[in-house]
């Protein structure tokens, strides 16, 4: 029979953490030790994506022919892709798999329906364990979900754990696929939820119109112009007027429902790169609107996640929510790539000492619960 670890024992041994999240560019792994409120790094790495599986991955957020049978072979898939960046690690840090404590895989989000009780992250833990020799904690969304909870989002435990002030109400942002924010008050439990779509829609329409997976910094969106028009409509779906907790995905917002969007506004017939321009500005009032209607006290912004690094993003996200500064997490010490990853690091060490991982001040759980489902070494 499996046993847990002693907290003890854990102290001493590092984790893993894997996150391949909507933007499906890859692969983020690290390798870390957590104490406390302290987070050591000993090793990160990335690893693309192979385009066939990342298309079958954005197919199957959709209806279609063999579901089940594509669901299942893309989930073996994956987990070979989570395995070959475990190895990564454990070379990169000198590390044997017995001298970690257990792997956090988040899996790769292909559904996400909370409404109607289910959340589905592709990953084969029973694989992944067996391909690496090490503990591995997969499934975290379901448990919070069969709780009464939206399963998502569950990162701002650990950004209170990690990333809270003593004094300043601070305000920690992902920006992913989609983006989501954890506000962080002073003595006071945190508050988080999804904004609405992050990197995903700008990404969608910059591969259907340039074949190009993402637009860095931003520069095609700057070339174009913003339409009012499209970007009030984009900003009347009704996921717009819930209040936390609430949780989106591709199944929400997807590129067939910008194209319907566009084609009800009359800017179907607009320059792409308007229409990319606008998402842009979508994508930050979206962020911007969240923080100055549910956390408008927020002193502090940190922004972490892919759109980090989407600069014409950054500078619409300080504008709009100036006099704040606007920073990157690597401001307050943790680098804004590997704060997804190592959040499930985190889950993962919880999982494993039999504490509950979820914030039901977040996702609307009846309590807090400890999270996933174990597959021992």
């Amino acid at each position: 029979m499996a046993t847990l670890h002693s907290p003890h024992t854990l102290s001493q041994k590092p984790f893993i953490g894997l996150m391949s999240g909507t933007s499906m560019d890859g692969v983020d792994g690290v390798l870390a030790r957590f104490d406390e409120s302290t987070v050591s790094v000993l090793a990160s790495t990335h690893l693309a994506m192979p385009d066939a599986l990342r298309a079958e991955c954005l197919a199957l957020n959709h209806p279609g022919q063999n579901e089940l049978h594509r669901a299942a072979v893309a989930g073996i898939a994956l987990s070979r892709l989570y395995a070959e960046t475990v190895g990564l690690l454990l070379t990169k840090a000198a590390c044997a798999a017995t001298e970690v404590a257990a792997i956090g895989c988040h899996g790769q989000t292909v559904r996400h329906q909370p409404s109607l009780g289910y959340t589905l992250q592709l990953v084969n833990g029973a694989l992944l364990a067996e391909l690496t020799g090490i503990t591995s904690v997969v499934d975290f969304r379901s448990r919070d979900i069969a709780a009464g909870g939206q399963g998502a989002p569950l990162v701002p435990a650990f950004h209170q754990a990690v990333l809270g002030s003593s004094s300043a109400h601070r305000t920690i942002v992902n920006i992913g696929g989609f983006s989501n924010l954890s506000a962080l008050r002073p003595g006071q439990a945190a508050l988080g939820f999804d904004c609405g779509p992050g990197n995903a829609l700008m990404d969608a329409w910059i591969q259907e119109h340039q074949g190009l997976r993402y637009d860095r910094d931003g520069a095609w969106a700057q070339s174009g112009a913003l339409n009012e028009i499209l970007l009030n409509c984009l900003l009347a779906h009704p996921f717009f007027t819930l209040s936390p907790p609430r949780s989106t995905g591709r199944d929400m917002f997807h590129l067939p429902w910008l194209k319907e969007v566009l084609s009800f506004s009359g800017c179907a017939a607009i320059p792409a790169r308007d229409v990319q321009r606008t998402l842009l500005e979508f994508t930050a009032r979206a962020i911007a609107d969240g923080i100055q209607h549910f956390t408008p006290s927020s002193a502090e912004v940190f922004v972490c996640g892919g759109g980090a690094y989407n600069a014409a993003l950054m500078n619409r996200l300080q504008a709009l929510l100036a006099p704040r500064l606007v920073n990157l997490t690597g401001a307050i010490g943790m680098q804004e790539d590997l704060v997804e990853a190592l959040a499930f690091a985190w889950l993962a060490q919880r999982t494993i000492q039999g504490e509950a991982g979820n914030l039901s001040s977040v996702t609307g759980a009846q309590g807090p619960r400890i999270l996933g489902a174990v597959y021992p070494a």
